[in-house]
Protein backbone atom coordinates (compact mmCIF):
# COMPACT_ATOMS: atom_id res chain seq x y z
CA UNK A 1 0.00 0.00 0.00
CA UNK A 2 1.19 3.34 -0.83
CA UNK A 3 0.77 6.93 1.13
CA UNK A 4 -1.24 8.70 -1.38
CA UNK A 5 -4.27 9.66 -0.53
CA UNK A 6 -7.60 7.50 -1.48
CA UNK A 7 -11.18 8.01 -1.86
CA UNK A 8 -14.08 6.55 -0.74
CA UNK A 9 -17.95 6.82 -1.92
CA UNK A 10 -20.73 5.88 -0.23
CA UNK A 11 -22.42 2.49 -1.58
CA UNK A 12 -26.23 2.79 -2.48
CA UNK A 13 -28.37 0.11 -3.64
CA UNK A 14 -25.26 -2.08 -5.03
CA UNK A 15 -23.23 0.77 -6.96
CA UNK A 16 -20.88 3.60 -5.51
CA UNK A 17 -22.03 7.06 -5.22
CA UNK A 18 -20.25 10.46 -5.49
CA UNK A 19 -21.01 13.28 -3.42
CA UNK A 20 -20.58 16.76 -4.51
CA UNK A 21 -18.90 17.26 -1.29
CA UNK A 22 -16.12 15.61 0.32
CA UNK A 23 -13.26 16.23 3.49
CA UNK A 24 -10.51 14.58 4.20
CA UNK A 25 -9.14 12.56 7.13
CA UNK A 26 -5.67 12.88 8.52
CA UNK A 27 -3.08 10.55 10.02
CA UNK A 28 -3.23 11.22 14.02
CA UNK A 29 0.32 10.32 13.60
CA UNK A 30 1.07 12.73 11.27
CA UNK A 31 -1.63 15.31 11.03
CA UNK A 32 0.08 17.27 7.75
CA UNK A 33 -0.60 13.77 6.19
CA UNK A 34 -3.95 13.52 4.59
CA UNK A 35 -4.93 9.36 4.28
CA UNK A 36 -7.93 10.04 2.30
CA UNK A 37 -11.56 11.66 1.92
CA UNK A 38 -14.73 10.53 2.70
CA UNK A 39 -17.90 11.72 0.76
CA UNK A 40 -20.61 14.31 2.94
CA UNK A 41 -23.61 13.07 2.13
CA UNK A 42 -26.81 14.68 2.28
CA UNK A 43 -30.77 13.80 3.92
CA UNK A 44 -31.88 13.33 0.40
CA UNK A 45 -29.07 10.34 -0.69
CA UNK A 46 -29.87 9.25 3.31
CA UNK A 47 -33.50 8.57 1.82
CA UNK A 48 -32.41 7.13 -1.00
CA UNK A 49 -30.55 4.45 0.80
CA UNK A 50 -33.12 3.12 2.93
CA UNK A 51 -35.36 2.74 0.34
CA UNK A 52 -32.98 0.73 -1.15
CA UNK A 53 -32.80 -0.70 1.64
CA UNK A 54 -36.31 -0.78 2.18
CA UNK A 55 -36.89 -2.84 -1.05
CA UNK A 56 -34.12 -5.45 -0.90
CA UNK A 57 -35.97 -6.06 2.33
CA UNK A 58 -39.02 -7.26 0.39
CA UNK A 59 -36.98 -10.46 -1.48
CA UNK A 60 -34.29 -10.57 1.39
CA UNK A 61 -36.12 -11.79 4.24
CA UNK A 62 -37.73 -14.82 2.10
CA UNK A 63 -33.93 -15.84 1.30
CA UNK A 64 -33.12 -19.19 2.39
CA UNK A 65 -30.53 -18.99 5.51
CA UNK A 66 -28.78 -21.60 3.89
CA UNK A 67 -28.13 -18.97 1.02
CA UNK A 68 -26.72 -15.94 3.37
CA UNK A 69 -24.78 -17.61 5.12
CA UNK A 70 -23.14 -18.97 2.35
CA UNK A 71 -22.73 -15.69 0.93
CA UNK A 72 -21.22 -14.48 4.69
CA UNK A 73 -19.12 -17.12 4.68
CA UNK A 74 -17.32 -15.60 0.85
CA UNK A 75 -17.71 -12.08 2.20
CA UNK A 76 -15.86 -13.26 5.53
CA UNK A 77 -12.91 -14.96 3.25
CA UNK A 78 -12.64 -12.12 0.82
CA UNK A 79 -12.04 -10.15 4.08
CA UNK A 80 -10.09 -12.47 5.60
CA UNK A 81 -7.38 -11.96 2.55
CA UNK A 82 -7.90 -8.23 2.36
CA UNK A 83 -6.86 -7.97 5.83
CA UNK A 84 -3.07 -7.24 5.46
CA UNK A 85 -3.40 -4.25 3.44
CA UNK A 86 -6.96 -3.17 5.13
CA UNK A 87 -4.83 -3.39 8.69
CA UNK A 88 -2.23 -1.01 7.40
CA UNK A 89 -5.21 1.50 6.30
CA UNK A 90 -7.32 1.26 9.46
CA UNK A 91 -3.66 2.08 11.93
CA UNK A 92 -3.03 5.42 9.28
CA UNK A 93 -6.40 6.62 10.00
CA UNK A 94 -7.13 5.73 13.63
CA UNK A 95 -3.72 5.79 14.79
CA UNK A 96 -3.91 2.73 16.98
CA UNK A 97 -0.82 -0.17 16.37
CA UNK A 98 -0.73 -2.40 13.82
CA UNK A 99 -0.73 -5.33 16.12
CA UNK A 100 -4.28 -3.67 17.53
CA UNK A 101 -5.74 -2.94 14.17
CA UNK A 102 -4.66 -6.43 13.15
CA UNK A 103 -6.41 -7.51 16.08
CA UNK A 104 -9.45 -5.65 15.33
CA UNK A 105 -9.82 -7.71 12.09
CA UNK A 106 -9.20 -10.81 14.60
CA UNK A 107 -12.23 -10.15 17.11
CA UNK A 108 -14.54 -9.24 13.75
CA UNK A 109 -13.97 -12.48 12.07
CA UNK A 110 -14.61 -15.00 15.29
CA UNK A 111 -17.84 -12.62 15.74
CA UNK A 112 -18.89 -13.15 11.94
CA UNK A 113 -17.71 -17.23 12.25
CA UNK A 114 -19.14 -17.63 15.07
CA UNK A 115 -22.80 -16.01 13.62
CA UNK A 116 -22.37 -17.98 10.82
CA UNK A 117 -21.85 -21.29 12.54
CA UNK A 118 -24.66 -20.51 15.42
CA UNK A 119 -27.46 -18.95 12.84
CA UNK A 120 -29.16 -22.10 11.91
CA UNK A 121 -29.67 -23.27 15.91
CA UNK A 122 -30.40 -19.64 16.80
CA UNK A 123 -32.84 -18.58 13.75
CA UNK A 124 -34.65 -21.73 12.83
CA UNK A 125 -38.05 -22.14 14.42
CA UNK A 126 -38.84 -23.54 17.63
CA UNK A 127 -42.06 -26.27 17.43
CA UNK A 128 -43.73 -28.05 20.07
CA UNK A 129 -46.18 -30.20 20.36
CA UNK A 130 -48.70 -30.53 22.93
CA UNK A 131 -51.96 -32.55 23.10
CA UNK A 132 -52.54 -32.83 19.57
CA UNK A 133 -52.01 -29.19 19.39
CA UNK A 134 -48.94 -27.37 17.95
CA UNK A 135 -47.12 -24.05 18.43
CA UNK A 136 -43.87 -22.54 16.07
CA UNK A 137 -42.24 -19.82 17.32
CA UNK A 138 -40.30 -18.46 14.28
CA UNK A 139 -37.94 -15.69 14.50
CA UNK A 140 -39.00 -13.45 12.05
CA UNK A 141 -36.72 -9.93 10.53
CA UNK A 142 -37.18 -6.95 11.23
CA UNK A 143 -36.87 -4.86 8.03
CA UNK A 144 -34.16 -2.36 7.60
CA UNK A 145 -31.62 -1.39 10.41
CA UNK A 146 -29.66 1.57 10.83
CA UNK A 147 -26.30 0.88 12.22
CA UNK A 148 -24.25 3.85 13.71
CA UNK A 149 -20.52 2.80 14.90
CA UNK A 150 -18.03 4.96 16.38
CA UNK A 151 -14.36 5.30 16.04
CA UNK A 152 -12.77 3.46 18.21
CA UNK A 153 -13.01 0.13 16.80
CA UNK A 154 -14.70 1.22 13.54
CA UNK A 155 -14.57 -2.55 11.74
CA UNK A 156 -15.37 -4.57 15.06
CA UNK A 157 -18.13 -2.66 15.90
CA UNK A 158 -19.63 -2.41 12.32
CA UNK A 159 -19.33 -6.23 11.42
CA UNK A 160 -21.22 -6.94 14.93
CA UNK A 161 -24.40 -5.30 13.57
CA UNK A 162 -23.81 -6.48 9.94
CA UNK A 163 -23.41 -10.04 9.75
CA UNK A 164 -26.56 -11.01 12.67
CA UNK A 165 -28.62 -8.38 10.43
CA UNK A 166 -28.32 -9.51 7.58
CA UNK A 167 -27.85 -13.15 8.27
CA UNK A 168 -31.71 -12.90 10.08
CA UNK A 169 -33.09 -11.21 6.66
CA UNK A 170 -32.55 -7.75 7.59
CA UNK A 171 -31.09 -5.15 5.55
CA UNK A 172 -28.64 -2.42 6.60
CA UNK A 173 -27.81 0.80 6.25
CA UNK A 174 -24.55 1.85 7.97
CA UNK A 175 -22.96 5.29 9.19
CA UNK A 176 -19.64 5.33 10.15
CA UNK A 177 -17.56 7.75 11.84
CA UNK A 178 -15.99 10.37 10.20
CA UNK A 179 -12.99 10.00 12.29
CA UNK A 180 -12.47 6.43 10.86
CA UNK A 181 -14.62 6.62 7.32
CA UNK A 182 -11.70 4.90 5.09
CA UNK A 183 -11.26 1.38 6.05
CA UNK A 184 -15.08 0.58 7.04
CA UNK A 185 -16.00 1.86 3.82
CA UNK A 186 -13.77 -0.38 1.82
CA UNK A 187 -14.70 -3.34 4.16
CA UNK A 188 -18.72 -2.62 3.27
CA UNK A 189 -18.03 -2.52 -0.18
CA UNK A 190 -16.53 -5.86 -0.08
CA UNK A 191 -19.57 -7.91 2.32
CA UNK A 192 -21.69 -5.51 -0.04
CA UNK A 193 -20.55 -7.20 -3.21
CA UNK A 194 -21.28 -10.84 -1.83
CA UNK A 195 -25.45 -9.45 -1.34
CA UNK A 196 -28.13 -8.42 -3.86
CA UNK A 197 -27.97 -4.85 -4.23
CA UNK A 198 -29.72 -2.74 -1.38
CA UNK A 199 -28.82 -5.29 1.14
CA UNK A 200 -25.74 -3.24 2.52
CA UNK A 201 -25.44 0.03 2.17
CA UNK A 202 -22.98 2.96 3.75
CA UNK A 203 -23.57 6.67 4.10
CA UNK A 204 -21.63 9.16 5.55
CA UNK A 205 -22.58 12.63 6.94
CA UNK A 206 -23.54 14.85 9.79
CA UNK A 207 -26.46 15.58 11.84
CA UNK A 208 -28.93 15.42 9.18
CA UNK A 209 -28.30 12.00 7.83
CA UNK A 210 -28.25 10.73 11.57
CA UNK A 211 -31.74 12.30 12.21
CA UNK A 212 -32.55 10.48 9.02
CA UNK A 213 -31.70 7.00 9.97
CA UNK A 214 -33.12 7.45 13.31
CA UNK A 215 -36.50 9.04 12.62
CA UNK A 216 -37.15 7.59 8.89
CA UNK A 217 -40.41 5.64 9.35
CA UNK A 218 -38.70 2.50 6.96
CA UNK A 219 -36.40 1.96 9.67
CA UNK A 220 -37.15 -0.76 11.92
CA UNK A 221 -34.10 -0.85 13.94
CA UNK A 222 -31.42 1.39 14.93
CA UNK A 223 -28.04 -0.27 16.20
CA UNK A 224 -25.86 2.55 17.84
CA UNK A 225 -22.70 2.71 19.75
CA UNK A 226 -21.06 5.61 20.77
CA UNK A 227 -21.79 7.98 23.48
CA UNK A 228 -24.59 8.35 25.78
CA UNK A 229 -25.57 11.39 25.31
CA UNK A 230 -26.17 10.98 21.53
CA UNK A 231 -27.86 8.07 22.71
CA UNK A 232 -30.53 10.14 24.21
CA UNK A 233 -31.14 12.48 21.33
CA UNK A 234 -31.57 9.02 19.09
CA UNK A 235 -34.35 7.42 21.36
CA UNK A 236 -36.11 10.88 20.91
CA UNK A 237 -36.13 11.03 16.95
CA UNK A 238 -37.05 7.18 17.25
CA UNK A 239 -39.75 7.84 19.47
CA UNK A 240 -42.43 8.55 16.97
CA UNK A 241 -42.45 5.31 14.99
CA UNK A 242 -41.24 3.02 18.27
CA UNK A 243 -38.05 1.79 16.92
CA UNK A 244 -36.14 -1.35 17.92
CA UNK A 245 -32.59 -0.56 19.27
CA UNK A 246 -29.81 -2.05 20.40
CA UNK A 247 -27.88 0.66 22.39
CA UNK A 248 -24.02 0.15 23.60
CA UNK A 249 -23.10 3.34 25.12
CA UNK A 250 -20.59 5.03 27.60
CA UNK A 251 -19.25 3.64 30.20
CA UNK A 252 -16.58 4.30 33.63
CA UNK A 253 -15.79 0.94 34.29
CA UNK A 254 -13.98 -0.14 37.15
CA UNK A 255 -11.92 -2.58 38.51
CA UNK A 256 -11.97 -3.56 41.84
CA UNK A 257 -8.69 -4.92 43.43
CA UNK A 258 -9.35 -7.14 46.53
CA UNK A 259 -6.94 -7.71 49.51
CA UNK A 260 -6.08 -11.03 48.65
CA UNK A 261 -5.15 -9.73 45.28
CA UNK A 262 -1.26 -11.10 44.24
CA UNK A 263 1.09 -7.88 43.92
CA UNK A 264 3.90 -10.08 42.56
CA UNK A 265 1.95 -11.45 40.18
CA UNK A 266 3.82 -10.12 36.78
CA UNK A 267 1.57 -10.89 34.39
CA UNK A 268 -1.63 -10.13 36.47
CA UNK A 269 -0.08 -6.65 36.66
CA UNK A 270 0.27 -6.31 32.83
CA UNK A 271 -2.90 -7.87 32.44
CA UNK A 272 -4.47 -4.67 34.40
CA UNK A 273 -2.13 -2.28 32.60
CA UNK A 274 -3.05 -3.17 29.17
CA UNK A 275 -7.05 -3.09 30.75
CA UNK A 276 -6.24 0.70 31.15
CA UNK A 277 -4.37 1.69 28.22
CA UNK A 278 -4.71 -0.77 24.94
CA UNK A 279 -5.76 1.42 22.18
CA UNK A 280 -4.85 4.38 24.13
CA UNK A 281 -7.36 3.69 26.73
CA UNK A 282 -9.89 4.63 23.57
CA UNK A 283 -12.12 1.69 24.06
CA UNK A 284 -15.55 1.65 25.86
CA UNK A 285 -15.21 -1.72 27.84
CA UNK A 286 -11.62 -0.20 29.20
CA UNK A 287 -10.86 0.09 32.92
CA UNK A 288 -11.06 3.70 33.75
CA UNK A 289 -11.06 3.92 37.15
CA UNK A 290 -9.15 1.31 39.95
CA UNK A 291 -10.23 0.46 43.36
CA UNK A 292 -7.11 -1.13 45.33
CA UNK A 293 -7.65 -1.99 49.30
CA UNK A 294 -5.99 0.00 51.46
CA UNK A 295 -3.57 -2.80 52.73
CA UNK A 296 -1.98 -3.36 49.03
CA UNK A 297 -2.22 -0.03 48.25
CA UNK A 298 1.20 1.07 48.21
CA UNK A 299 2.88 -1.87 46.83
CA UNK A 300 0.11 -2.41 44.49
CA UNK A 301 1.06 1.01 42.99
CA UNK A 302 5.06 0.52 42.69
CA UNK A 303 4.07 -2.56 40.89
CA UNK A 304 1.47 -1.16 38.65
CA UNK A 305 4.14 1.49 37.77
CA UNK A 306 6.62 -1.08 37.13
CA UNK A 307 4.61 -2.97 35.00
CA UNK A 308 3.36 0.16 32.97
CA UNK A 309 7.02 1.17 31.91
CA UNK A 310 7.46 -2.20 30.75
CA UNK A 311 4.54 -2.22 28.40
CA UNK A 312 4.04 0.72 27.31
CA UNK A 313 6.09 1.93 24.73
CA UNK A 314 4.51 5.37 22.73
CA UNK A 315 5.12 6.13 18.65
CA UNK A 316 4.34 5.13 15.17
CA UNK A 317 1.86 2.86 15.17
CA UNK A 318 3.92 0.72 12.34
CA UNK A 319 6.86 0.60 14.62
CA UNK A 320 6.61 -3.25 15.39
CA UNK A 321 8.39 -2.33 19.29
CA UNK A 322 5.34 0.55 19.86
CA UNK A 323 2.03 -0.57 21.95
CA UNK A 324 0.39 1.81 22.35
CA UNK A 325 -0.02 5.00 19.38
CA UNK A 326 -1.51 8.55 19.44
CA UNK A 327 -5.39 9.55 20.04
CA UNK A 328 -7.22 9.64 17.57
CA UNK A 329 -8.34 13.25 16.62
CA UNK A 330 -7.07 16.52 18.57
CA UNK A 331 -10.87 17.36 19.77
CA UNK A 332 -10.17 14.19 21.98
CA UNK A 333 -6.42 14.54 22.62
CA UNK A 334 -7.76 18.30 24.48
CA UNK A 335 -10.40 16.56 26.40
CA UNK A 336 -8.28 13.90 27.74
CA UNK A 337 -5.63 16.47 28.73
CA UNK A 338 -8.58 18.99 30.36
CA UNK A 339 -9.21 15.53 32.61
CA UNK A 340 -5.37 15.42 33.41
CA UNK A 341 -4.71 19.25 34.27
CA UNK A 342 -7.71 19.70 36.04
CA UNK A 343 -6.39 16.66 38.48
CA UNK A 344 -3.06 18.28 39.22
CA UNK A 345 -5.12 21.72 39.35
CA UNK A 346 -6.91 19.55 43.15
CA UNK A 347 -3.29 18.48 43.99
CA UNK A 348 -3.22 14.85 42.84
CA UNK A 349 -0.09 13.26 41.50
CA UNK A 350 0.44 12.55 38.27
CA UNK A 351 2.89 10.00 36.79
CA UNK A 352 3.97 9.64 33.57
CA UNK A 353 4.31 6.12 32.44
CA UNK A 354 6.23 4.00 29.78
CA UNK A 355 8.57 4.95 26.89
CA UNK A 356 8.29 7.53 24.22
CA UNK A 357 10.18 6.03 21.62
CA UNK A 358 10.68 8.68 19.43
CA UNK A 359 10.49 12.03 20.55
CA UNK A 360 9.88 13.95 16.88
CA UNK A 361 6.78 11.64 16.29
CA UNK A 362 5.29 12.31 19.61
CA UNK A 363 5.92 15.95 19.29
CA UNK A 364 3.89 16.11 15.60
CA UNK A 365 1.15 13.94 16.27
CA UNK A 366 -2.02 13.76 17.94
CA UNK A 367 -0.13 11.86 21.28
CA UNK A 368 -0.48 12.15 24.97
CA UNK A 369 1.80 11.11 27.81
CA UNK A 370 0.36 7.87 29.36
CA UNK A 371 -0.30 8.78 33.26
CA UNK A 372 -1.38 7.51 36.27
CA UNK A 373 -3.40 10.47 38.74
CA UNK A 374 -2.75 9.30 42.44
CA UNK A 375 -4.83 11.33 45.10
CA UNK A 376 -8.16 11.97 43.69
CA UNK A 377 -11.08 12.07 44.94
CA UNK A 378 -14.16 9.41 44.49
CA UNK A 379 -16.00 12.73 43.16
CA UNK A 380 -13.44 14.36 40.90
CA UNK A 381 -13.96 14.48 37.17
CA UNK A 382 -11.19 11.94 36.72
CA UNK A 383 -12.92 9.64 38.86
CA UNK A 384 -16.17 9.96 37.21
CA UNK A 385 -16.35 11.18 33.85
CA UNK A 386 -15.37 9.29 30.73
CA UNK A 387 -11.54 9.84 30.07
CA UNK A 388 -11.70 7.52 26.52
CA UNK A 389 -7.31 8.02 26.69
CA UNK A 390 -4.42 7.31 28.16
CA UNK A 391 -4.96 8.12 31.64
CA UNK A 392 -5.91 6.13 34.68
CA UNK A 393 -7.07 7.01 38.54
CA UNK A 394 -6.10 4.46 40.84
CA UNK A 395 -7.58 5.04 44.65
CA UNK A 396 -7.85 2.87 48.14
CA UNK A 397 -10.66 1.95 49.66
CA UNK A 398 -11.08 0.23 52.91
CA UNK A 399 -13.24 -2.42 52.92
CA UNK A 400 -15.58 -4.90 50.96
CA UNK A 401 -18.47 -3.12 51.25
CA UNK A 402 -16.95 0.61 50.67
CA UNK A 403 -15.17 -0.99 47.21
CA UNK A 404 -18.34 -1.89 45.99
CA UNK A 405 -20.16 1.20 46.68
CA UNK A 406 -17.38 3.14 44.78
CA UNK A 407 -17.59 0.51 41.95
CA UNK A 408 -21.42 1.28 42.01
CA UNK A 409 -21.63 4.53 42.16
CA UNK A 410 -21.73 5.53 38.56
CA UNK A 411 -24.66 6.31 36.20
CA UNK A 412 -22.55 3.81 33.80
CA UNK A 413 -22.29 -0.10 33.47
CA UNK A 414 -20.78 -1.63 30.78
CA UNK A 415 -17.71 -3.84 32.09
CA UNK A 416 -16.27 -4.05 35.32
CA UNK A 417 -13.37 -6.35 36.88
CA UNK A 418 -12.81 -7.98 40.22
CA UNK A 419 -9.24 -9.02 40.90
CA UNK A 420 -7.95 -12.01 43.32
CA UNK A 421 -8.43 -15.06 44.67
CA UNK A 422 -11.00 -17.11 42.18
CA UNK A 423 -14.10 -17.30 44.84
CA UNK A 424 -13.66 -14.57 46.75
CA UNK A 425 -14.00 -12.52 43.12
CA UNK A 426 -16.86 -14.16 42.12
CA UNK A 427 -18.74 -13.36 44.99
CA UNK A 428 -17.82 -10.32 44.64
CA UNK A 429 -18.55 -9.58 41.45
CA UNK A 430 -22.27 -11.12 41.90
CA UNK A 431 -23.05 -7.75 44.07
CA UNK A 432 -21.08 -5.80 41.23
CA UNK A 433 -24.14 -3.45 39.03
CA UNK A 434 -22.71 -3.92 35.21
CA UNK A 435 -23.56 -5.77 31.85
CA UNK A 436 -20.03 -8.01 31.99
CA UNK A 437 -17.79 -8.56 35.16
CA UNK A 438 -14.76 -9.94 34.43
CA UNK A 439 -11.85 -11.83 37.14
CA UNK A 440 -8.35 -11.38 37.27
CA UNK A 441 -8.47 -9.65 33.56
CA UNK A 442 -10.75 -6.92 31.82
CA UNK A 443 -11.53 -5.04 28.64
CA UNK A 444 -10.82 -7.29 25.21
CA UNK A 445 -8.67 -9.60 27.04
CA UNK A 446 -11.73 -11.27 28.82
CA UNK A 447 -13.80 -10.80 25.76
CA UNK A 448 -15.92 -14.04 24.13
CA UNK A 449 -18.20 -13.49 21.48
CA UNK A 450 -20.08 -16.63 22.42
CA UNK A 451 -22.13 -14.46 24.91
CA UNK A 452 -23.93 -11.62 25.21
CA UNK A 453 -22.65 -7.96 25.40
CA UNK A 454 -23.97 -4.73 26.47
CA UNK A 455 -24.73 -2.31 29.67
CA UNK A 456 -26.93 -1.74 32.67
CA UNK A 457 -27.47 2.05 33.47
CA UNK A 458 -26.98 4.63 31.42
CA UNK A 459 -24.26 2.53 29.48
CA UNK A 460 -27.10 0.90 26.92
CA UNK A 461 -29.92 -0.77 25.97
CA UNK A 462 -30.11 -4.35 24.61
CA UNK A 463 -27.05 -7.04 23.80
CA UNK A 464 -24.80 -7.65 21.18
CA UNK A 465 -22.41 -11.06 20.67
CA UNK A 466 -23.79 -14.54 21.61
CA UNK A 467 -26.77 -16.05 20.45
CA UNK A 468 -28.84 -12.55 21.99
CA UNK A 469 -26.66 -10.83 19.30
CA UNK A 470 -28.59 -12.80 16.65
CA UNK A 471 -32.17 -13.06 18.13
CA UNK A 472 -31.53 -8.96 18.58
CA UNK A 473 -32.31 -8.56 15.10
CA UNK A 474 -35.64 -10.39 14.91
CA UNK A 475 -38.92 -10.43 15.66
CA UNK A 476 -40.65 -13.33 17.88
CA UNK A 477 -43.90 -14.66 15.94
CA UNK A 478 -45.95 -16.80 17.80
CA UNK A 479 -48.23 -19.47 15.44
CA UNK A 480 -50.49 -21.48 17.94
CA UNK A 481 -52.44 -24.15 16.42
CA UNK A 482 -54.49 -25.70 19.53
CA UNK A 483 -56.22 -28.92 19.95
CA UNK A 484 -59.07 -27.54 20.76
CA UNK A 485 -60.32 -24.98 18.07
CA UNK A 486 -63.93 -24.09 19.98
CA UNK A 487 -63.90 -23.12 23.72
CA UNK A 488 -67.07 -24.17 25.42
CA UNK A 489 -66.88 -20.79 27.83
CA UNK A 490 -67.94 -18.39 25.16
CA UNK A 491 -71.80 -18.28 25.25
CA UNK A 492 -73.27 -19.16 21.38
Amino acid sequence: MTNEPIVVHSFINGQSFETAKRYSRENPTNPDEIVGYAPVNTREDTIRAIDAAHEAFSFWRWTSLDERIERMERAIQKLKDATPELARLLSREHGKALYDSEGEFGVSFMWMDYACQTAREVLSDDVEEHDGGKTIISHDPMGVVSAITPWNYPISLSTIKIAPAILAGNTVVLKPSPFAPLTVTKVVEIIAGEFPPGVLNIVHGDADVGVELTSNPKVAKIAFTGGTNTAKSIMKAAADTIKHMTLELGGKDAALILPDFDVNDERAMRRIVISNFLTAGQICMIAKRVYVHRSIYDQFVQKYIEAANKWIRVGDPFNPNVTMGPVNNLRQKKYVQSLVDDAKSRGCEVIPLGQILDKDVFEKGYFLQPTLVLGAGYDDPIAVDEQFGPTVPIMPYDDEEQGIALVNNSIYGLTSSVWGEQEHAIRVARRVEAGTTMINTAAVQGLDVRFPFGGVKQSGVGREYGKEGILGYTETHVINVPKNLELPYIPE
